[in-house]
């Protein structure tokens, strides 16, 4: 029979001090009423999902998959019927195509958008690799470059939204809004489904005709009800993340009116074909059973995100969400103040990989970034951020941006240790080892 003492032992083998062990445990013990609701909202998706499945009449003959032109492919129509049931949506775009959350959101935009239209985000900067996309920073292909203009309603320093401003930058050409609900590379909160509900439906108020995006990046399944439930034209998001659930190896999706979905597919391919072409080339076993197990591993990333949140808070550092906050995303943010911090932060998240973790993460020029960028992510899916991972940007206010773990216990390794990491290093002060007799 397993007991704590040989628990605690694993955790020694990882370089985990004994003082850094029972300072996790002292955390944890404050936290079982949150984690026993995360498992309720996971009990609900996990039955909104079956019955999506269920209703859509998902067999074995859709995991087959095809090749070449991908001709009535079963599987790929079945699963796109089963995201709009998911996410009560009347129709669905879910492609191996489609490479990264970047691309999805470059083609629900650019597929939506002509020139002399208007773009507008009401929630502030968007997430760094759209200044690319939108024009914001000049590269070729932006929407910029195709003569559709951008306008940002930055919010307000409490985090609410700016509705006198939003009112006034609504204009005429006004045709699509943005509405980015996680907080990117920022230390804003996170948008609840209600509030980018109560936003929505303040400008379609103002102008019913415009196309609501929200990109749903890091929030799938965190809460009961999606935005697409609350008012939005589109909600777009990657397969790497939540809603893959760890097993599908590349895509992303966009749900929402059929209009709006139909112009993405005519993107994404070709005028004439659409939807109707697209080989799932034996992925869709992955993407199938990912979506299956997304509601649980959502739930243990959400874990994590709170345990580290709490872990920090207590040591003096800024967090956001605070530990005691509602959560609507799977990220975590730590304001460290020092590159050391953050660089240290994602040593130890690599350190606790079960792929690469023999690897020293170093900060990089990383495409689609105005600054250098560090990121840990030893993963069985490159890049998959619904794994353990932590990355930020080395500038101020050196922040890291810590999410993922398909499971809690691998998150509670990789928070553990970077713990020991910051401490080892000297980030983590004195007196706060004093404190927790962690000297």
């Amino acid at each position: 029979m397993t007991d704590l003492a040989d628990i605690k032992e694993q955790y020694r083998q990882f370089g985990i001090s004994g003082a850094v062990y029972e300072y996790g445990r002292e955390i944890l013990s404050t936290l079982q009423e949150r984690f026993e609701q995360i498992d309720r909202t996971a009990e609900y998706n996990q039955l909104k999902v079956i019955r999506a499945m269920q209703t859509a009449n998902v067999s074995e003959a859709c995991l087959l998959g095809t090749t070449g032109y991908g001709y009535n492919d079963l599987g790929r129509d079945t699963l796109e019927k089963v995201y709009a049931a998911v996410f009560q949506t009347e129709d669905a775009l879910v492609r191996p195509q489609i490479t990264c959350g970047t691309h999805a959101l470059a083609l629900a935009l650019m597929s939506n958008l002509r020139p002399g239209d208007e773009l507008l985000s009401p929630v502030g900067k968007p997430y760094d690799t759209l200044e690319e996309v939108i024009g914001i920073r000049p590269s070729k292909g932006s929407l910029k470059e195709y003569g559709i203009t951008y306008r940002q309603v930055d919010l307000l320093a409490d985090g609410g939204f700016d509705y006198e401003g939003i009112r006034a930058a609504i204009g005429g050409r006004t045709k699509l809004v943005t509405i980015q609900r996680s907080k990117g590379y920022q230390t804003r909160p996170t948008l609840s489904v209600a509030q980018i509900g109560e936003l929505i439906a303040f400008i379609k108020g103002i102008k019913p005709d415009v196309i609501c995006m929200v990109d749903n990046c890091y929030g799938e399944f965190v809460e009961t009800g999606e935005p697409s439930q609350a008012g939005a034209d589109m909600v777009v998001g990657s397969l790497i993340k939540n809603p893959g659930g760890g097993l599908a190896p590349i895509g992303g999706y966009i749900a929402g009116r059929k209009d709006c979905v139909e112009n993405a597919a005519y993107r994404l391919t070709s005028p004439g074909l659409g939807k109707e072409v697209g080989a799932s080339l034996g992925v869709l076993p992955a993407l199938y059973q990912g979506l299956f197990l997304a509601p649980t591993v959502t739930a243990s990333a959400l874990k994590g995100a709170i345990f580290a949140a709490n872990i920090y808070e207590k040591i003096g550092f800024a967090v956001v969400p605070d530990g005691s906050q509602s959560r609507h995303d799977i990220i975590q943010a730590v304001t460290f103040g020092s590159p050391e911090g953050v660089i240290a932060f994602c040593e130890g998240i690599q350190a606790a990989a079960s792929v690469d973790s023999f690897v020293t993460p170093e900060p990089w020029d990383m495409p689609g970034y105005d600054s250098q960028v560090i990121m840990a992510a030893g993963a069985f899916v490159s890049g998959s951020s619904i794994e353990l991972s932590a990355d930020g940007p080395i500038a101020p206010p050196y922040a890291v941006y810590f999410q993922g773990g398909l499971t809690f216990p691998h998150a509670k390794l990789g928070i553990l240790k970077t713990l020991q990491n910051l401490m080892d290093k000297g980030v983590v002060t004195a007196d706060f080892k004093r404190q927790k007799n962690l000297l």
